[in-house]
């Protein structure tokens, strides 16, 4: 069992504290201090572009990395024309990581550097230097924007980055000078808000490592970047400077597909992210009985979970002389053991001789606030259920499902007619102008 030089249990970071406008001179500035690791960094703006950008209406983020003479026990050299490789490699990943952050068109044809100076150095002082340069970044961009020069912010993400490793067989969150010199696998993650990788930068030091140590490091990253995160969002609101004029809306699903559609449909007011990227992967039990039940035992779940807004759908099909089954019951319809194939089967011989063939296909969307209120809308659209599954479109219950107006399937349809009349796409449409005038009324 790892014990730690500082107490802490593997999966915690040291304490963090980032202080804004440390360099006064400087257009954005922070002293980032994680554990004994103090880096400064520097934001800096110029009126032009390299060469390789004149007059192509883009800007430029560039960073440069250091470690000061006294920053490790021994006095380090300092850095003459040649500087050397490593300082070299981490101001590259520097820039590529906060390039990610920001748009470049919207920041016109100027150039902001990112300056990281080490001060002291006891482990992770690459990725103290990246999380640091982002809120320097931001405050950079700030100025901007108070000086008219800018009309909008070009900060698209929000970027962050922590160490990890495998310590003595134990993986292990933001490592140490010590923990990391000794490291068996070595590995840093930079993610951005919405729980997406930026890059990582990973090796066996002292072996090989498994996917169930892999899937571990990055757990454990992800769940220390998003507290990295909050700290960067604290140093910012208290110089009352903010990351991004968009909120983040949390969608109870870990539908990538679904997370994309909605991003497309609510970006203009939010940015979409997974409960699993808001740090929510837990089981959450359906025990309504109404498509309007279960939706909000999932909004409500999870918005209480994250203290964020957050989107939640219920969708079924339902039949009329089935007494509206399998209705909230349709993905569990005859039982865990049957695929979509064998529900739709299932249907089928239960509809065996049955002249009246009407069903519905209805979805509730759910949006739970922080402060106790709930939208709501809904979608249905009215069918037939087919005498033998036609198409090979769509999902679920599709091939059977017969809309009389298009003489064709959901499964039939391209997703573009399907996204037309289906009652996810009505309840979606209808759901975004609720939004749209909750939003105007409480803004």
């Amino acid at each position: 069992m790892l014990t730690r030089n500082d107490g802490r249990a593997p999966e915690m970071g040291r304490p963090v504290t980032i202080e804004t406008d440390f360099v006064r001179t400087a257009d954005g500035s922070c002293l980032i201090c994680t554990g004994n690791t103090k880096v400064i960094c520097t934001a800096s703006v110029e009126e032009n572009v390299p060469p390789f950008l004149r007059g192509k209406g883009q800007g430029w983020v560039t960073a440069e990395y250091a470690m000061l003479p006294a920053s490790t026990g021994r006095r380090k050299q300092r850095d003459g024309v040649k500087r050397d490789g490593r300082g070299v490699e981490i101001s590259r990943l520097i820039g590529r990581s906060l390039r990610q952050a920001v748009d470049l068109t919207a920041l016109g044809e100027r150039t902001i550097t990112l300056d990281c100076d080490v001060l002291q150095a006891d482990g992770g002082t690459r990725t103290a230097a990246i999380t640091g340069a982002m809120v320097a970044l931001v405050c950079a961009v700030s100025k901007l924007l108070d000086e008219g020069k800018l009309l909008r912010s070009p900060i698209t993400h929000q970027i962050a980055a922590i160490s990890v490793g495998v310590v003595d067989d134990t993986p292990c969150v933001d490592l140490c000078y010590e923990e990391d010199s000794r490291a068996q696998v070595d590995m840093n993650i930079v993610m951005n808000e919405k729980g997406e990788f930026v890059e990582l930068q990973g090796t066996g030091e002292g072996r090989s490592f498994t996917q169930a140590e892999l899937n571990a490091l990055l757990d454990m990253g992800a769940k220390g970047i998003r507290a990295l995160m909050e700290k960067q969002k604290d140093s910012l609101a208290e110089s009352k400077r903010h990351l991004s004029a968009k909120p983040t809306l949390v969608v109870a699903s870990s539908n990538q597909h679904k997370i994309r559609e909605l991003q497309h449909i609510f970006g203009d007011y939010y940015t979409v992210v997974s409960m699993v990227a808001a740090g929510f992967n837990a089981p959450i039990e359906e025990t309504a009985t109404t498509f309007a039940g279960n939706a909000a035992i999932k909004a409500e779940t999870v918005s209480a979970a994250t203290g964020l807004p957050t989107l939640a759908d219920d969708s079924g099909l339902s039949v009329e002389v089935l007494d509206g089954d399998p209705g909230v019951y349709s993905a569990r319809f005859g039982g865990e053991g049957l695929d979509d194939i064998g529900r739709y089967r299932l249907l089928l011989q239960m509809m065996h001789g049955q002249a009246d063939r009407r069903a519905h296909f209805h979805t509730t969307i759910t949006c739970a606030f922080p402060n106790g209120d709930v939208l709501q809308d809904d979608g249905e659209v009215e069918g037939t259920i087919a005498f033998a599954p036609m198409g090979e479109n769509g999902f679920g219950y599709d091939p059977v499902f017969f809309v009389p107006d298009k003489r064709k399937t959901f499964a039939q349809l391209s997703a573009e007619e399907k996204a037309e009349i289906s009652h996810r796409g009505k309840a979606l449409r209808a759901f975004k102008e609720t939004l749209k005038n909750y939003l105007a009324e409480h803004q």
